[in-house]
């Protein structure tokens, strides 16, 4: 292979004050290990090797089957944890790629801007850095009067004059991979932590007079390392400002992209429009020509085009064409609203199914039910479809009429425009075209066929 990439997430994040890994806390609703191991496969077809330390069990799982993790145990700095991947790595590829796992707004156009110098320039090593008034702690970047890389100083030990230069090291690295395997062994010992710094390198290849490059960001912000909670809503920020940017240009409006939060694994068709206050999460697929929002919270949802969401709380749903919902309802997994159905305010669907053209308006709830076409679910209706052991189904067929409040005991049958009075109290199956009410509910006579009273109630 020809590029070799190498994750260092060993460190116990301490300034996090978590019990979670800090490389496992959640970046735009995935955990941010998740942004480096994407960015390195979109670099090579060779596994990314991740060094773990710290809680290494639940960061090796995370981070999934296609990633050759190696522990670093005990944690003795950056050069040493690199040398832990040198025995896989040695002779399986020309250049290795060193990055870290804390910082997952690093672009795959930045690494590959920083790979092709490293191939243009006959010198062991290239580094990513940046210029900024704020160092954040980040080391100097020193250099002769060719420009070439000789040191870098860590911020702890920097005299004035050091301190005041601009350019700073992000902390990414492509290496010539035989001069990186011949000497990452050969770090000196820094004292008083007593630990092995990579960044000595570029001193050590600076002495053997060998020329070290630096590939200056355009971005500062992708060099965001998230080491305490105010970092991670920093990068939390820029992703989300980079995600709206996105749809934004792609034909999607936003009416407030500072109250409009869109996971990365989101689609958004054209010509929808985002009201403020929404939140798009996880794989939600979203149509052309929707209304969103305001005040929408949807997460796994698929929603095809024409739809209108507001003010409501999606999971695991899906909507057809046309069809809407809300304000102030709640569909729950398995919901689905077929071609033109409408939930109005104050509804609840779980694993339940409206047909094309059925209308559930207000303070009702469907559970394991199918409601057929252009049927009528009135105010108040509520399926009672757990019996203490087990879940039971509903069925309402097409064109039936729900009076309010009526209680439907699952297992139970609503006929094809079948009516129930309101406050009925349903425990056996309504045959076709009767109507029936009371407590018990009990049929009462027949729908007339030129009723064509199908109004919400």
């Amino acid at each position: 292979m020809d590029i070799a990439v190498v994750i260092l997430a060993a460190g116990e994040g301490t300034r996090m004050k978590s019990d979670l890994p800090k490389v496992l806390h959640p970046l735009g609703g995935r955990p941010m290990l998740e942004y480096s191991l994407e960015t390195a496969r979109a670099m090579t077809e060779a596994p990314p090797v991740l060094i773990v330390g710290h809680g290494a069990e639940s960061v090796t799982e995370a981070a999934g089957d296609d990633v050759v993790s190696i522990t670093q145990s005990p944690p003795l700095g950056t050069g040493h944890a690199v040398l832990q991947a040198r025995d896989f790595l040695k002779n399986r590829a020309e250049l290795v790629l060193v990055c870290y796992a804390d910082m997952p707004l690093l672009t795959g156009e930045t690494l590959d801007r920083l790979v092709e110098r490293q191939r243009e320039r006959p010198g062991p090593m290239t580094l990513l850095t940046l210029m900024r008034d704020e160092s954040r702690g980040f080391g100097r970047i020193i250099r002769d009067e060719d420009g070439s890389v000789v040191e870098i100083v860590e911020e702890a030990v920097a005299t004035p004059e050091e301190l005041a230069v601009r350019e700073l090291n992000a902390g990414v690295y492509c290496f010539e991979a035989g001069w990186l395997w011949d000497h990452v062994g050969e770090i000196p010992l820094s004292l008083p932590k007593e630990e092995y710094y990579l960044t000595d390198l570029v001193e050590m290849a600076a002495a053997e007079g060998r020329e070290v490059q630096a590939v200056v960001t355009e971005n500062e912000d992708e060099t965001l390392g998230i080491n305490t909670r105010v970092h991670l809503a920093e990068a939390e920020g820029v992703l989300r400002g980079r995600i709206n940017e996105e749809w934004m240009n792609a034909g999607v409006t936003l009416i407030d992209p500072a109250t409009t939060y869109i996971h990365p694994g989101v689609t958004i068709g054209r010509d929808t429009v985002i009201q403020p206050g929404t939140h798009l999460l996880g794989a939600t697929t979203i149509g052309r020509r929707c209304t969103i929002g305001p005040n929408a919270m949807i997460e796994d949802c698929t929603i095809a085009d024409e739809c209108a969401v507001v003010a409501s709380v999606l999971e695991h749903a899906v909507l057809e064409r046309g069809s809407d919902v809300g304000p102030f309802s709640h569909l729950r997994r398995g919901a689905r609203l077929c071609e033109d159905a409408h939930v109005g305010n104050f509804g609840e669907l779980k694993n339940a199914t409206l047909g094309p053209g059925a209308k559930m308006g207000h303070f009702s709830y469907l559970g394991d039910a199918q409601v057929g076409a252009e049927a009528n679910v009135g105010a108040g209706t509520v399926t009672c479809n757990y019996d203490g052991q087990r879940k039971h189904v509903t069925a309402i067929e097409e064109g039936a009429f729900i009076g309010s409040d009526t209680m439907l005991v699952a297992p139970v049958r609503v006929g094809r425009r079948a009516r129930t009075g309101a406050g009925a109290v349903v425990t056996h199956d309504v045959p076709d075209g009767a109507l029936v009410y009371g407590v018990p509910a009990r049929v009462q006579g027949e729908v007339e066929e030129d009723d064509d009273d199908q109004g919400q109630t």
